[in-house]
């Protein structure tokens, strides 16, 4: 029996052998019906359609071929104390593998499952079937009867209700804040669920809610999964832990009884029986131990190391080789952002002019041999960037309420960042940058930048990790040296930067904002009021701008293509406008060392390299 029927025979009464309806019950009828038709199907996409039939063999960057077996070793730099990234506590380090992009969803997994050639489309998982209407104001699941979690028990939609509610009420956001918008769970069947929303303002909501980490109702406990946490969870995915050495490293054994391991989402994924994943507090340590073959692959962000990153006898030997992998993505953005909960950051001018004493030609002949390209905005290289792009009308309706929100030259997509003479002081750019700190309120004095009013000289800290950042740092600390700023450059380790980032405890740092071709629901945590004052979350620059919180809105709702770039543009250009950070540099490519004890899959994905799709090389 459809909706529809069970509406109407609900609502049906018989008066003197006539059928009476009201009109209230007639239209909840005819909304019923509406829903009835709405067809089940295999995948969704944020804007257009699927690019794989319904019938797809596997896709298309795994490879069907690739025969299993083997251990692959990983090391990273960092450390971490918690088994669940989605916490409150605990989710700035969390393990890597549990639910990722580019190392795997090892142990979690949601009801559709992301293709990573497609800007943004998801294909059935946990969910066998998935179905939408236009309005995007409730999405339906049913569920794979085969889906079971790895203790053996059967996936319910129990679990996906208290996946979703106990992230909502003890997660961290953004997803606390996703899942919450969630207004009605309804059981439709009993392998079947439906969700409903307020509205269908939010359109990326339900593929977010499609893309939820589920866990097992039975074996997790809501009062403290908020916080941090050592106990292993019970999950779908195709691996389990069999090592957990706190700071140190993770080991992941591959479930025989993986239910999805035929299907065609996962052909050619999963490869390897054991993933072992290091720990090194350093890139130096973690850059020895692959020299050694303890890790098996490195992926490289700073130039001059990949360039000499086959200066040792194993790579000569042609045990080691160098790989080159070009993404179809913007580069993600990584700059030395300000804390703007800080007073001597609060005017933008003083931001704007820190951004002016940024040599970037010096520092990347100087220190990275010339190999690194500059970063302009958020979403350079497609068409989502607004730089050399003026605002179309479309832009410009959208930042009308917000008349000072975008600069000028920003609005008319000649903007571009400081272009300093390569000297690493140069004098018109130091004269530009003194005149917006003499309108913030600065004045030299006796070699010193002071506050007209206080008298206090303009100082601040910038906070680093790694070699390279501290490199970066001292130029610019040099540079700001010739217009009496005092910097600070402190040296943290892995734990004493992410405690200190995520309580905010912190003058500037460096930060990498990782770009999409489908921005949407994350940019709340990035970057609006709320998440502002939320302790762990993204907007660790402090940004509390209107223009940003509308423009977030309206991304999210866009309904057409036109509309949904039109909005991007706009919030690239009210994120440059804000200054919250010296845009920096990119590589033109992923660079990963690896031995050839692996191999990975001729093509790369539209989003870049992942290791779930490599497999142990055979020995010769």
């Amino acid at each position: 029996m459809t909706t529809f029927d069970r509406c109407v025979n609900g609502l049906t009464t018989l008066t003197r052998g006539l059928v009476v309806i009201s009109s209230m019950s007639a239209m909840t009828c005819t909304l019923a019906f509406a829903e009835d038709t709405v067809p089940w199907t295999y995948g969704i996409a944020m804007h257009g359609e699927p690019a794989l039939p319904a019938d797809y063999a596997h896709l298309p960057y795994a490879n069907p071929q690739a025969p299993k077996g083997g251990r692959l070793s990983l090391g990273v730099q960092g450390t971490f104390d918690s088994l669940n990234s989605f916490a409150l506590k605990g989710a700035w380090t969390s393990a890597r593998g549990m639910k990722e992009r580019q190392m795997g969803s090892y142990i979690l997994e949601s009801l559709l499952l992301r293709s990573n050639d497609e800007a943004f489309t998801l294909y059935g998982h946990l969910a066998e079937a998935v179905r939408i209407p236009d309005e995007r104001n409730w999405i339906e699941f049913r569920l794979n009867p085969a889906a079971k979690f790895s203790n053996g028990d059967p996936l319910t939609t129990d679990d996906i209700i208290f996946s979703l509610q106990t992230i909502r009420d003890h997660g961290r956001p953004p997803f606390a804040r996703w899942y919450g918008k969630v207004v009605k769970f309804e059981k439709t069947g009993e392998r079947s669920i439906k969700l409903h929303f307020k509205d269908g303002s939010d359109r990326e909501l339900p593929l977010l809610i499609a893309l939820a980490p589920i866990f097992n109702s039975r074996t997790t406990n809501p009062e403290t999964f908020g916080n941090t946490t050592l106990t292993p969870p019970v999950g779908t995915g195709p691996y389990i832990f069999s090592e957990i050495n706190p700071g140190r490293r993770t080991t992941y054994k591959r479930r025989d009884d993986y239910w999805a391991k035929d299907l065609p989402q996962k052909i050619g994924f999963d490869n390897f029986d054991e993933v072992t994943v290091d720990y090194y507090r350093d890139y130096n340590a973690l850059q020895e131990s692959f020299r050694k073959g303890d890790s098996e692959a490195l992926i490289y962000s700073n130039p001059s190391l990949w360039e000499n990153a086959g200066n040792f006898p194993a790579f000569e030997e042609g045990k080691v080789v160098k790989d080159v992998f070009e993404r179809g993505t913007p580069p993600s953005m990584t700059g030395i952002a300000f804390n703007t909960r800080r007073p001597q950051f609060a005017d933008k001018r003083v931001r704007q002019a820190l951004g002016m004493l940024l040599d970037f030609d010096w520092i990347n002949r100087t220190l990275f041999d010339g190999l690194y390209k500059r970063t302009d905005g958020y979403w350079d290289n497609t068409d989502l960037s607004s730089i050399g792009q003026p605002a179309n009308e479309i832009e410009k309706k959208l930042l009308a309420p917000f008349p000072d929100a975008v600069t000028e030259d920003i609005m008319d997509g000649t903007w571009r960042p400081s272009q300093a003479d390569g000297s690493g002081r140069d004098r018109k750019e130091l004269r530009k940058a003194l005149n917006l700190l003499t309108q913030a309120g600065y004045k030299l004095d006796q070699g010193k930048l002071v506050h007209a009013q206080t008298g206090e000289q303009f100082a601040f800290e910038i906070l680093v990790r790694v070699q390279d950042e501290e490199k970066v740092a001292l130029a610019l600390q040099r540079t700001a040296k010739l217009l009496g700023i005092e910097i600070t450059v402190r040296f943290a380790d892995a734990a004493q930067f992410e405690e200190r980032r995520s309580s905010f405890d912190f003058d500037s740092l460096f930060s990498t904002w990782f770009a999409s071709l489908s921005p949407g629901g994350e940019q709340y945590s990035r970057w609006s009021s709320a998440a502002a004052d939320t302790r762990s979350s993204r907007n660790i620059v402090g940004a509390k701008e209107p223009a940003i919180d509308a423009l977030v809105e309206a991304l999210v709702a866009a309904r057409s293509r036109e509309e949904f770039v039109a909005s991007v543009r706009a919030f690239d250009r009210t994120l440059i406008s804000g200054f919250y950070a010296i845009p920096l540099y990119h590589a033109p490519a992923e660079w990963v060392a690896r031995w050839t004890t692996t191999e990975h899959p001729q093509k790369t994905p539209l989003y870049g390299m992942q290791y779930d799709t490599w497999w142990n090389a055979p020995k010769e």
